[in-house]
């Protein structure tokens, strides 16, 4: 029997349209019910601290991926989503890693995610949506523990499926996350792996709508220069907007969507500061500081149009961030989770795909998450103007202005 045991991928991007798929795995969400879980959420503190956890961990992957002179787009709130399932199989040294990775306990991230999943707004203009779900072969090799997926449907609403494992079982996947994230993954797996035995996903979308949409006059070609000097064609969309930041090494601006609760967060790294530098500076807690103390100054900005896409493989991204023994069959324990005959649970690799889309209208957005585990063993009148035009690679952010969770961080170092 083979010894190389789990694998989790984590792939991220955004969709549009679903096509329907006829299922032959069985729904066992009857047998899995959620529970109210209001009376484990009210701890202000708590709750306080789980999300600076959130955001510390979304700096931390974020930096783990950017790489100088390419375009990077992470959405840490799907990849948390995908571990913390994950996690709640853990036991022993794998568990306290895992733990210390997300800078919070399960125990209070767990809650903290349900709730924060559940009242997530959205309106006519735009929308943040999650879906999560846990795909089990039938085998009879394979003991999947009932507290592990009655924990995930619990706090997750996760969907739990068993199924044969085949081809058909692929479409399904394939078309669950095309679904939930709305069509802009098409095909998050390319294959189910002969000794996969667990599917954990997570499928996020985001569609917004600007609070004020561009204008025809307001988009025009401009140069965009890259850090080596090269200059580039791009549409640049200007405007006038009333929230700037500034900290030691950038300048930039707060763009609001419809409705107010979510945001557009630039960042420009000042001169003689390359956006890598910038990247590198960042903490959780300072990023969190920046956005809450967000200046009402008037601030003339100019957005270029972009589309990017990402894709990379994390299970490095997550060893350096301290979650190690996941990946090492012999040290691993996923005990909660269940157990294979003849071979452990580890995890082998981390897949992670985004994509955004910024035009004049709004900004499209989407993640999904996959866990595979083999066996294998109005204000005042400013008194100031500033100028801040992202024509040059800048750092950017999707926040939710309720918490300031970064649902998704990226780079633009190129436009072409």
């Amino acid at each position: 029997m083979k010894t190389r045991l789990t694998a989790l991928l984590l792939l991220l991007a955004l969709t549009l349209a679903g096509c329907g798929t006829k299922t032959q795995a069985v729904d066992l969400m009857e047998d899995v019910p959620p529970e109210p879980i209001a009376t484990e959420t009210t701890d202000a503190a708590q709750t306080e601290d789980a999300a600076l956890a959130v955001t510390e961990f979304a700096v931390s992957l974020f930096q783990q991926c950017a790489q100088a002179g390419e375009n990077t787009l992470v959405s840490p709130v799907s990849v948390l989503y995908a571990l913390a399932m994950t996690a709640n199989g853990a036991a022993g040294n794998t568990r306290a890693q895992m733990e210390a990775s997300f800078g919070v306990s399960l125990e209070a991230l767990n809650p903290y995610l349900s709730v924060y999943m559940e009242n997530l707004p959205s309106g006519e203009d735009y929308k943040l949506t999650a879906a999560n779900a846990i795909w089990f072969r039938e085998d009879e090799c394979l003991t999947v523990r009932q507290d592990f997926l009655q924990t995930n449907a619990k706090y997750y609403n996760a969907d739990i499926y068993q199924a044969p494992f085949d081809q058909q079982t692929l479409e399904e996947i394939n078309a669950y996350v095309r679904e939930h994230t709305d069509g802009m993954v098409e095909d998050i797996l390319d294959k189910i792996s002969d000794d996969a035995v667990m599917y954990l996903i997570n499928a996020l979308a985001f569609d917004a709508q600007w609070q004020t949409v561009y204008k025809e006059n307001q988009v025009r070609t401009a140069d965009f220069t890259l850090e080596d000097g090269t200059v580039r064609e791009a549409e640049l969309m200007y405007s006038e907007e009333s929230k700037y930041l500034e900290d030691e090494n950038a300048v930039g601006f707060i763009k609001y969507y419809q409705g107010g609760a979510y945001a557009f967060a630039a960042l420009l790294p000042k001169e003689g500061v390359t956006v890598a530098e910038y990247v590198a500076s960042l903490t959780g807690a300072g990023l969190t500081a920046l956005l809450e103390d967000a200046q009402d100054v008037t601030v003339e900005a100019a957005i270029p149009k972009f589309t990017s896409e990402y894709s990379t493989e994390l299970s490095e991204a997550l060893a350096a961030m301290g979650m190690t023994d996941a990946f090492d069959p012999d040290l691993a324990d996923f005990s909660l989770l269940g157990e294979y005959e003849g071979g452990n649970i580890c995890i082998s690799r981390v897949l992670h795909k985004t994509y955004i889309a910024v035009s004049e209208q709004g900004t499209q957005a989407g993640a999904a998450a996959v866990v595979e585990m083999v066996e294998g063993t109005a204000l005042e009148a400013p008194e100031e103007t500033k100028v801040v035009y992202l024509n040059r690679p800048f750092v950017y952010l999707l926040i939710d202005c309720g918490s300031n969770t970064p649902i998704f961080m990226g780079t633009v170092t190129d436009v072409g």
